[in-house]
């Protein structure tokens, strides 16, 4: 090597070199490949050390960093022990020279290099490395570098990463245990000196309003006078120097926090201490006071100061998160719970100088963030420990959090402070349904709260209250498919609806007058139309008038929206108690859709059309909307009037259907007739009113439909109507018997309604059969996928039903269901439109393949396996993207339903689904990386294995009364055989989905059939799979996955245990290269013999981490090492 001068000059001048704008990619690599040789060399960390005590040039600096750190993690094993011990004694002396020098990163990095160092050799060859520390810390010139090596040392210490052996990071972390109290105490004092030091020198403040607090509303949380005079101390004004030690201090306690258990090392004078350092977030004085003086350094200051009261709450939260409470500990917590809600007080403290809002807006948003995370952790974590305490005032935490949540500067902060509330309402409701008997209590205790919060939500969604921040939120742009309006107002729906569930008089009587309000509004417009050449207009103009209505209209959209949302708290065991209410709102809604509907609202003219009219439309969709939400209770309804056969009941239904017909129509903005749709499939399947068929309304629909010559509706529409008319027909009426469901009329019905639906599809057939007759294939592929997205919607819905309204529905498409078995051939080229026909298959195959009887359905299942030839499948998978893999998707979804029928009937196709899988589709995707269809053929193989046991192993009830023969015959081993090695390598690719869904598959045909036992697999392939699975483990390529194979290893092992231990684990150790024979001895030694979960789990991951980490040692030895 050359003189350490001019390497350094040669070194400085590549580092220029790289980093400047002009140097090409190609010579950047040529640099990365000269440094990383000279790193690799022995001996470079002397001119290392030499360039650190001799450069300004910080990429010098921290390339020969990197070169130690590569050396300690790398390389350490292989170092002489003179030269580590002179790397031990130069680093921290050079440390302690240049500290105050050093640009903070580069200072940052030489920490990290020698807190390395102490994770490989301390206390063994580094004994004071961690006394260096402390000493360190305890000095006023070198406070904070001491501060910065003890948060180092706490994040690669107390959690360190893979390269230490199991044994290694558990003596670390005891070692680290034995200083917690030390440390703490240390903390705490450089923490207490600094306040107490500026505490004296503090001028007293003028009185200033939140001078007298201690005799407020929560002054009965703090007990002692003292401590709430402590915490009324106005807070020091800190130097510099000051600031930054405390900030260093707190970031190391949160990280200590963070896996030290909660324990007495954690004193109430620390606890008093944090709390302290907590109140700079809320201090907005002190920010006034750096503003006022003017000058940008006191800027930064109050910026600083603020920092320290998120750094101080990010402690407390750190605390907070742990679920595992000591008793001894119960007693802190309460400690800082009141400190919290004295913080809490403060900052929600209304005087003249701030309103609550423009005080939160003041605040640093980390600091309001952190103190939201306070709010939650206490709600979810601690709030039923510490309900108990007669001390500790719930009801009035309510007032403050309330105050919180409504004066939040941001939407988020809103929407973070109502998940509070949400969770606190889950609470109650558990909490009610477990202790019934005293319900009446704990509800009186908590409900005027409850009834703040349902009005102070309900305002917040409204315009008349609300209007400016209502206006910032995007009602245009999806995310998560809502936009930020639509998420607003769902997340405040939802307290709402949690208030209901419990007080629902109280509820409906708060929202039901605000509905009313603007409902009036609505119902009002009508005297404001007039007639105009081309229809009718809306007759407000001035532009006040039509902000106004907007307003209103967009209220009234939310509203029903609420009054829909609690539809279901007045059905089920209350349906009596609350009728009245309900029956009120129904009627209401009723009244307003048909209102809608006949003055034709949605095709009026306005004076501001971009605005008005889309409110106009919404409201009508949500009236409709609302309506179908009460179609459970309309359905309970049904059953009563049914006894009382009342008028009150028919006439809410037809007048229902005057609101609902006029909109199946293409006039009607889509947003509207989709609204109507749901409606009315609604009525037709939940509420199956008798007389429904008989209004003449119904009648006009079904007409519009099977007339030929009407125009289409949009295909979602279309389905959705269809369905509705099916379901009429089809649905059986609730309580009537079976002689007066009038099945007779209905069948023919329905045959005629599919009839005319199906018309032009069933002629396809011919024209396909008759070439001269063809029609171009873009219009017969419209009329397949118009035909076949509605019949496939009529089967989905109704595969659930009873026999009799399945059978009738496949009569009535019976001949379409032959017509597609002979038009499928003539597409197999066109992927999209086989795509459609196998959906449609696989909606029958689900709900009717009892009706279609076997004969047809043998035919149906070998005219496929005959068309999805080899070439047919690779042409579909490998040529036809992503529609043809979903063609094969469905063909295989089609026989896992076969292969899970039971009895005999589909047995004889078991030979030939098992080789299409085995011998056409695997061998095709097998080894594509590419997921596609590799889901469905494995949940097809499992399906086959899991429904159709008993076609590999034979169990007969003789052989296992015979002790003799305890083991089954085993059948078809070829199969089973190919079956298990597919599952097998599917574990050696990287899609992590699929290792999922077939480690399932595998544990639960061990669990069902006892898979692991059988002797074939016992004696085949146990211990191969439990070696790839350890070899997944080693290799780290499926980490998420962890623990799931770890216990599929000791299922698998549990079933020959001795094996496992006597012969595999040897063997596997044998087997493993990059360790030596004396490592594996010891990696063998610590698997300890245990058999119960945990333990050999955990054997396993220790065995896995001690591997990787021989192997990473062994690699980075010097070559020609002699390992003794």
């Amino acid at each position: 090597m050359a003189s350490e001068e001019a390497s350094l000059r040669a070194l400085e001048s590549l580092m220029t070199e790289f980093f400047h704008d002009c140097t090409t990619n190609e010579r950047k690599r040529e640099i990365e490949a000269l440094l990383n040789n000279f790193a690799q060399q022995i001996g470079a960390w002397r001119f290392c050390l030499y360039f650190l005590s001799s450069t300004r040039n910080d990429y010098v600096m921290m390339y020969s960093l990197t070169v130690f750190e590569n050396l300690i993690n790398k390389m350490w094993l292989g170092v002489p022990s003179q030269d580590k011990m002179e790397i031990r004694s130069c680093l921290p002396k050079l440390l302690l020279a240049h500290h105050k020098t050093l640009p903070y990163f580069i200072r940052n990095k030489l920490c990290k290099v020698i807190v390395d160092i102490g994770r490989q050799d301390w206390p063994m060859f580094y004994h004071d490395f961690f006394t260096n520390i402390l000493q360190l810390i305890q000095s006023p010139v070198t406070t904070p570098l001491g501060l910065i090596m003890l948060k180092t040392t706490s994040e690669e210490l107390a959690c360190p990463r893979e390269d230490l052996s199991v044994a290694r990071k558990e003596e670390l972390r005891k070692l680290l245990l034995d200083q917690v109290q030390t440390v703490l105490g240390l903390l705490t004092g450089i923490l207490e000196t600094v306040w107490d030091k500026h505490s004296v020198t503090a001028a007293t403040p003028p009185p200033s309003p939140t001078s007298g607090e201690s005799g407020d509303l929560l002054s009965n949380l703090l007990q002692s006078p003292s401590s709430a005079k402590l915490l009324n101390q106005p807070i020091p004004i800190l130097d510099a120097e000051s600031e930054y030690i405390c900030s260093l201090a707190l970031e190391c306690l949160a990280h200590l926090f963070s896996w030290i258990p909660l324990s007495a090392s954690i004193t109430p004078s620390l606890l008093t201490t944090i709390f302290h350092f907590a109140r700079f977030g809320c201090d907005i004085r002190a920010r006034k006071m750096a503003s006022v003086n003017g000058n940008s350094q006191n800027c930064v200051l109050g910026q600083e100061r603020g920092r320290l009261g998120v750094l101080a709450m990010s402690c407390i939260n750190e605390l907070m998160s742990k679920n595992c409470v000591p008793m001894e500990f119960e007693e802190y917590l309460l400690r800082m719970f009141q400190q919290t809600f004295y913080l809490l007080q403060k900052i929600t403290k209304d005087n003249n100088a701030h309103t609550v809002k423009s005080r939160l807006e003041e605040l640093d948003e980390s600091y309001i963030e952190k103190f939201t995370d306070f709010l939650r952790l206490f709600v979810s974590v601690h709030l039923r420990r510490i309900e108990s305490y007669s001390q500790f005032p719930v009801v009035e935490f309510l007032t403050l959090l309330f105050k919180y949540t409504f004066h939040q500067p941001t939407h988020e902060g809103y929407f973070s402070c109502l998940d509070i509330w949400t969770l606190f309402l889950d609470y109650l409701t558990s909490k009610i349904k477990s202790r019934l008997g005293d319900k009446e209590a704990v509800l009186n205790r908590y409900e005027d709260a409850l009834v703040l919060l349902l009005t102070e939500v309900l305002n917040r969604i409204q315009f008349r209250y609300n209007q400016a921040q209502l206006e910032e939120l995007d009602d245009e742009t999806l995310d998560d498919d809502q936009t930020e309006w639509q998420r607003y107002l769902r997340q405040s729906l939802e307290v709402v609806a949690k208030v209901m569930e419990l007080l629902p008089t109280h509820a409906f009587s708060t929202l039901f007058p605000v509905l009313q309000d603007n409902l009036d509004v609505y119902l009002g417009l009508q005297q404001f139309i007039v007639t105009s050449g081309s229809g009718h207009r809306l007759n407000i103009t001035a532009e006040n008038d039509c902000r106004r209505l907007h307003c209103s209209l967009r209220d009234l959209s939310s509203l029903l929206q609420a009054v829909g949302r609690l539809a279901e708290y007045f059905i089920g065991d209350v349906f009596a108690a609350r009728f009245s209410d309900a029956l009120t709102v129904v009627e209401r809604l009723v009244k307003v859709t048909l209102y809608g509907s006949q003055i034709k609202l949605y095709n009026i003219e306005t004076a501001v059309p971009s605005v008005l009219k889309p409110d106009l439309i919404d409201v009508h969709a949500q009236s409709l909307a609302a309506l179908q939400a009460y179609s459970h209770w309309l359905a309970q309804y049904c059953s009563e009037a049914h006894r009382q056969n009342t008028q009150q009941f028919f006439t809410l239904i037809s007048t229902t259907m005057d609101a609902v017909t006029p909109l199946i129509s293409t006039k009607v903005q889509d947003k509207l007739l989709l609204s109507a749709c749901h409606l009315l499939v609604s009525l037709a399947t939940t509420v199956r009113p008798v007389f429904l068929i008989s209004i003449p309304a119904v009648q006009k629909i079904f007409n519009r439909i099977t007339d030929a010559s009407a125009q289409r509706l949009v295909d979602k529409a279309q389905v959705l109507v269809c369905r509705a008319l099916s379901n009429i027909l089809l649905l059986p009426w609730p309580n009537l018997p079976e002689n007066e469901q009038q099945w007779p009329v209905r069948s023919i019905n329905h045959a005629s309604l599919i009839s005319a639906l199906s018309r032009d599809y069933r002629n396809l057939k011919s024209s396909v059969v008759a070439p001269q007759r063809k029609m171009p294939l873009d219009d017969t592929k419209v009329i397949i996928h118009r035909t076949l997205s509605v019949l496939e919607d009529i089967v989905e819905n109704i595969s659930g039903e009873s026999t009799k309204s399945r059978q009738i529905c496949y009569h009535s498409l019976q001949e379409s269901v032959q017509v597609s078995l002979a038009l499928f051939p003539a597409f197999i080229h066109q992927s999209d439109v086989t795509d459609e026909m196998l959906s449609f298959f696989l909606t029958l195959f689900r709900g009717l393949r009892v009706q279609m009887g076997v004969p047809f359905t043998e035919q149906i299942i070998q005219t496929f396996l005959n068309m999805f030839t080899r070439e047919q499948l690779a042409e579909s998978i490998l040529h036809e993207g992503s529609t043809g893999c979903r063609v094969v998707e469905k063909f295989l979804k089609i026989l896992q339903v076969v292969v899970q029928e039971p009895g005999q009937v589909f047995k004889p196709f078991l030979p030939s689904i098992i080789s299409l899988c085995m011998e056409q589709v695997y061998p095709i995707i097998a080894e594509r990386p590419s997921p596609d269809v590799k889901a469905e053929l494995f949940e097809l193989l499992f399906r086959t294995l899991h429904h159709n046991w008993r076609y590999f192993f034979k169990s007969s009830v003789l052989a296992s009364v015979q002790r003799g023969v305890a083991e089954e015959q085993m059948e078809n081993e070829p199969q089973f055989s190919a079956i298990m090695q597919a599952f097998g390598q599917s574990f050696l690719q990287p899609d992590i989905h699929l290792f999922k869904q077939n480690l399932f598959y595998l544990e639960t045909l061990n669990t069902k059939q006892k898979l692991y036992h059988k002797k074939i697999f016992r004696t085949t392939m146990l211990f191969q799979f439990v070696n790839v699975l350890l070899q997944v483990l080693v290799h780290k390529s499926h980490d998420l996955l962890q623990e799931e194979i770890g216990i599929a290893i000791y299922n698998m092992a549990s079933v020959d245990f001795d094996g496992f231990f006597a012969a595999f684990l040897p063997e596997f150790l044998s087997s493993c290269d990059g360790v030596d024979a004396n490592q594996k001895n010891v990696l063998g030694r610590n698997f300890k013999m245990d058999r119960d979960l945990p333990s050999f789990t955990q054997n396993v991951h220790r065995l896995v981490n001690d591997l990787r980490y021989y192997r990473l040692c062994n690699d980075s030895l010097p070559p020609g090492t002699v390992k003794l």
